[in-house]
């Protein structure tokens, strides 16, 4: 069996299992084996093949499944849903995003506005067969709607069932820290969770974002915890990958965060080398468990296509631990550049912080 362990995400009071398969949780316990799991939108699946790797997630422990609307235009949430009305729906922790472009000529198919978040979980809930969902994201910061109306309906949502939590996706640390404080100001219902890309070769979060999450009791979910691969040893120096996230997006420049830096190659091969002296686990194993001994992370989303992949990364959660003194050579060698203002912040602080004020640290 699977160890089980509930983590809390935020300060909510919402926990689910420690693992996730592209879903997640902020304060609100998901018992699982600290992975979250997200369902494939594109490339080779059937859904047959689909059901087959939830259902192995599940015997894992995994109870938190996170997808998006615009995942395969609503093709993943159909998945899930169709999986899900098989299931007892309390028993699983379930994640959406709304904000992405949903039909490119349709203007109003797209953003954090009133109309399209309110017609968007709609559509929503019943790809998923569900009357609610557990966290509901906004996939990015919308600059062409107010603050104000975007916060209000998500907090209509929660206050008409069909929304039990709230978070963000792909948020900045001025973002986030704007969110905080309207919601506060308004009494509205506030967010619990951050999900955001987050691995050992990106790390740039760490600077501002999850200072915000730590301040005012957000977890983070990461998304991309391998780097669509590059970090799992599949990606070879300059050459064009062709599987998984990066495969997908390789000739897509409106994707190129999730693109292989090749300045970061150097880096891999240190962590390579430093992987191959810790407990005989595999790289992708160790990066996934960095992820989760970090406490600011509440659960770490993967996504696979083959069980053999699901099995590795499920492992990373269960039954060992990387000690102080990895977790500290693994920090060393991933260590990023932290650039000005923050680099002064920090080292001008290194002597002030307390016990009632902690460093700003991840």
């Amino acid at each position: 069996m699977p160890l089980q362990l509930s983590r809390q995400v935020g300060t909510e009071g919402f926990e689910h299992m420690s693992g996730g398969h592209d879903f997640w949780t902020n304060w609100f316990y998901i018992t699982s084996s600290l992975c979250s799991y997200q369902p494939a939108s594109q490339g080779n699946l059937t859904e047959e093949a689909s059901y087959a790797i939830i259902d192995r997630y599940v015997q894992w422990g995994g109870n938190f499944i996170d997808t998006a609307d615009v995942y395969g235009k609503g093709a993943s949430e159909t998945v899930v849903g169709s999986w899900l009305a098989k299931q007892e729906r309390e028993n699983f922790v379930v994640a959406t995003k709304v904000r992405a472009v949903m039909d490119d000529k349709n203007p109003n198919l797209v953003g954090s506005s009133r109309r399209h978040i309110t017609s968007s979980i709609d559509k929503s809930l019943r790809r998923l067969q569900t009357d609610y969902v557990d966290l509901y994201q906004l996939h990015n910061w919308d600059d062409a709607v107010p603050l104000e109306e975007t916060l209000l309906t998500l907090n209509d949502l929660v206050r008409c069932g069909k929304v039990r939590y709230l978070g963000a996706s792909n948020f900045g640390g001025w973002q986030l820290q704007k969110v905080v404080e309207v919601s506060k100001y308004m009494g509205l219902n506030s967010f619990i969770a951050l999900q955001q890309q987050y691995n050992l070769v990106s790390r740039f979060s760490e600077i501002e974002p999850f200072q915000v999450c730590k301040l005012n009791g957000l977890g983070v979910l990461p998304w991309s915890p391998l780097k669509g691969g590059f970090l799992s040893g599949k990606v070879k120096l300059y050459e064009k990958p062709v599987e998984g996230r990066l495969g997908r997006t390789a000739d897509n420049p409106i994707n190129i965060q999730s693109s292989p830096n090749w300045l970061n190659l150097d880096k891999r091969t240190e962590l390579e080398k430093l992987v191959f002296t810790l407990s005989g686990k595999s790289v992708a194993q160790v990066a996934l468990r960095w992820l989760l001994q970090k406490p600011v992370v509440s659960s770490v989303i993967i996504g696979v296509t083959k069980m053999e992949q699901l099995d590795d990364n499920m492992a990373a959660a269960n039954g060992w631990k990387l000690t102080d003194e990895e977790m500290s050579e693994l920090d060393d060698v991933s260590k990023p550049e932290v650039p000005y203002p923050y680099e002064m912040i920090r080292r001008l602080n290194a002597s002030r912080a307390n016990s009632w004020n902690p460093p700003g640290y991840v």
